[in-house]
């Protein structure tokens, strides 16, 4: 078995998984407090995506605290690409989503001044949400290249 930093059934696997956790439920919790997020679809989007990305990351944290814990092997070449094709499909959707609310953050703060003119709009808390949204797929980014490396490894 290689041993490869971040992949599934490690220790640093399940460390990855709940840093994830961590800063996709912060982000979740910094755009969903601010006010009317859901009136824009980009924000919207991110939040679903941060959503997935947390419910995802507690999956596979579980599953390595259960492979630490009995001492099972979670790299068979079935799991792993489970667990890659996964892990690339929600890295390229949390990474749009990232993108167009930060677009989207850009626009209001700087472009059209709608942060002065709106003070009820929470742009603060948005540009919040957007760096935990980016620092969540920077990990997810990390341990899709950590399954992907292990895959490819097989062949």
């Amino acid at each position: 078995m290689k041993r490869v930093v971040g992949s599934p059934g490690t220790w640093s696997g399940m460390a990855l998984r709940l840093s994830q956790c961590v800063f996709a439920a912060a982000s979740t919790f910094s755009m969903v407090s601010g006010f009317g997020y859901s009136n824009y679809s980009a924000y919207f989007y991110m939040d679903t995506v941060l959503t997935l990305q947390l419910v995802w990351s507690l999956y596979l944290a579980c599953k390595d605290i259960f492979a630490l814990r009995n001492k099972k092997d979670l790299h068979t070449p079935h799991d792993l690409l489970f667990f890659v094709v996964i892990d690339w499909a929600l890295a390229t959707l949390m990474f749009s989503g990232a993108c167009a609310s930060a677009s989207l953050t850009i626009f209001f703060m700087w472009d059209v001044n709608l942060c002065g003119a709106y003070s009820r709009l929470a742009c603060r808390q948005f540009a919040l949400s957007v760096t935990l949204a980016f620092m969540t797929w920077l990990l997810q980014a990390a341990s899709s290249f950590s399954g992907f490396w292990l895959l490819v490894s097989f062949f």
